[in-house]
């Protein structure tokens, strides 16, 4: 046995490291692991023989903790290369580094720090090792953190390497079974080599990137869809990634059921390094709109922080985004052309990630717009391009509780009615309609569209004063309402069905909704602003109008019914206005039934 000392200037060098390289203590594990790995990649590559194996061992009476494996090991002197010097003067360089730079800039792979996280939670760590070469003796390797170590001959007897850690008192929960079996499968489950704690194997299952799409059936997606995420339903359907050039990159994406109130801020894909899971951190890796997605990805390429925790940001990973979401768009493409029917029944799962990937990415847009579909209100689908090519360029729609009474009149006229209920569809089509020229969007009580008008059946017959019936009723109507900020238009509408209905400006009322959606106050000439339109043709209204001869009151109450009744099939009248309106009601039949 012989001393040496670490070649560093800085004694605490290794407190330093503890307090500033690692948030998170159970990275030890993860970093020790996947050195025994790598060691056995190596020898394998090399042609070794098996067994290629790592075994990890507990001993509470003695407070050890031991990492084993069969892997390339190492000579006395790669033992003060590789740890005596290199990554002792890679620290050095870190610390340099940190001092100067926020800890976010590092990038992995510059310091060789791994091994030394094992002083995050152990007073003394030993190597035992032997090399593969022929002849090779055993080394011995001892510090207990300051900068003196010991170097030695080794009673290691097979080629490889053991690593054991005297745990420190505060950190004795890593002499527990089950945490440490925890940690190991939530970081290492997908290393390529048998992983054993106290005889008991870890890692039984080959993580299902790694095969080709080909190989993989149905079921197995699921199942590995179910590995990862146990508690969640099936997902709808996935896609598999599989990229060689300019960068490394495997994975599988899966769509979620998603629920009605998914947060979106929340991280759901895992991040793998090698096989080796990093991080569930994946917001600079996907764009916003994908952040809903499951799914596991690995990529050699991806820069990670100094303690692999987390993404930097640089060309990589913007390019690893775009070329994850063309993926998304090809598949979900492919599922318009060949599965219609999967698709439009996937689509209140998928349809806010569409939406959302239209607005946010222009690339996306071209990709996606061939296979942005709606529902109409027959229950059929329709892209924007079919819809214009049966109807011109003005798009109507309706949402959720809409009139029906406006309904009808498109209806009767054999018009689609596009179905809009996704809280940014009203941001969408104003995109749509910049993007689209001259395409227009409207609701169906937007305004009267020429086709419900029906021009042969107009009062135009003129009074002394010389206005037409039409403009007649619309002043009865208009002085029988309680408000004189209302507009009253009287229309010949195609349809005799329909005695009134509101009209609000599209504009305005697309305004009035933003306003509303983001708590912001309503100016009264935004918020009230509306026409009311009677139907010239309509029976109901020709009697009330006859009626104001006879009975200017009653008549008088009938047009202010009619009014609120149209504002409540609008979900427009107010909860004040509630009580004198069933109280009008009542007081309605009564006169109605004493007339009879």
């Amino acid at each position: 046995m012989r001393g040496g000392t670490l070649r560093i200037h800085t004694e605490n060098i290794l407190p330093i490291i503890k307090k500033w390289l690692y948030s998170d203590k159970d990275i030890f594990v993860r970093e020790l692991v996947s050195n025994a790995s790598d060691a056995l990649s190596k020898i394998k590559i090399l042609g070794g023989e098996g067994p290629f194996q790592i075994d990890l061992t507990l001993n509470k009476e003695n407070r050890t903790l031991t990492i084993k494996d069969t892997g390339i090991g190492m000579s006395a002197e790669e033992v003060e290369k590789y740890i005596a010097q290199v990554a002792f003067s890679g620290a050095e360089e870190f610390l340099g580094k940190y001092t100067n730079q926020n800890e976010k800039e590092q990038i992995i792979g510059h310091f060789g720090l791994g091994f030394y996280s094992a002083y995050m939670v152990a007073e003394k760590v030993e190597i035992d090792t032997l090399s593969y070469l022929e002849n090779s003796e055993p080394v011995f390797w001892s510090c207990d953190g300051s900068v003196n170590y010991i170097l030695g001959r080794g009673k290691q007897e097979v080629r490889g390497t053991s690593i054991t850690l005297y745990i420190d008192k505060e950190n004795e929960e890593y002499l527990e079974e089950d945490r440490l079996s925890q940690i190991l499968k939530r970081y290492c489950s997908f290393l390529p080599f048998p992983i054993t704690l106290n005889g008991k194997q870890i890692n039984e299952q080959e993580p299902l990137f790694v095969k080709a799409a080909s190989q993989c059936t149905d079921e197995e997606y699921i199942k590995f869809y179910r590995e990862l995420y146990p508690l969640e339903p099936d997902p709808i359907f996935w896609i598999h990634l599989s990229v060689d050039y300019p960068f490394h990159l495997k994975g599988i994406l899966y769509f979620p059921k998603i629920q009605k109130k998914i947060d979106w801020t929340q991280n759901n894909i895992k991040l793998f390094c090698n096989r080796v899971f990093v991080s569930d951190n994946c917001k600079d890796l996907l764009p916003e709109y994908l952040t809903c997605l499951r799914g596991a990805l690995d990529s050699p390429d991806i820069p990670l922080n100094v303690s692999r925790s987390y993404l930097q940001m640089d060309k990589t990973v913007r390019q690893l985004s775009t070329h994850i979401s063309k993926k998304i768009a090809d598949r979900l493409l492919t599922l318009y052309q060949t599965e219609k029917d999967k698709f439009f029944a996937s689509w209140e799962e998928i349809e806010m990630v569409i939406k959302l990937g239209l607005l946010q990415d222009e690339k996306f847009y071209e990709r996606s717009k061939e296979f942005l579909s709606w529902k109409t209100t027959e229950g059929t689908w329709t892209t924007l391009d079919d819809y214009r090519a049966k109807h011109g360029d003005k798009i109507f729609y309706t949402t959720e509780g809409q009139s029906n009474q406006c309904l009808e009149l498109y209806r009767a006229q054999e018009v689609e009615v596009l179905v809009a209920n996704s809280h940014i569809d009203t941001a969408l089509m104003n995109y749509l309609e910049d993007k689209e020229r001259p395409l227009k969007f409207q609701r169906v009580d937007g305004a009267l569209a020429n086709t419900l008008l029906d021009p042969k059946r107009e009062k135009t017959l003129l009074d002394a004063e010389g206005k037409t019936e039409a403009a007649q009723i619309a002043d009865f109507i208009r002085r029988a309402l309680p408000s004189d900020k209302v507009q009253v238009e009287a229309k010949s509408l195609a349809s005799d069905t329909v005695p009134a209905l509101i009209v609000r400006d599209e504009e305005l009322r697309r305004l009035r909704d933003y306003m509303t959606l983001t708590g912001q106050a309503l100016p009264p000439n935004i918020a009230d602003k509306h026409t009311f339109v009677v139907n010239t043709n309509s029976k109901l209204i020709s009697l009330i109008y006859a009626l104001r001869e006879k009975d200017a009151p009653l008549a008088q109450q009938m047009a202010e019914h009619i009014y609120d009744l149209s504002l409540l099939s609008h979900k427009e009248l107010s909860t004040d206005a509630l009580p004198k309106f069933v109280e009008r009601a009542g007081t309605l039949i009564e006169k109605l039934l004493e007339k009879e």
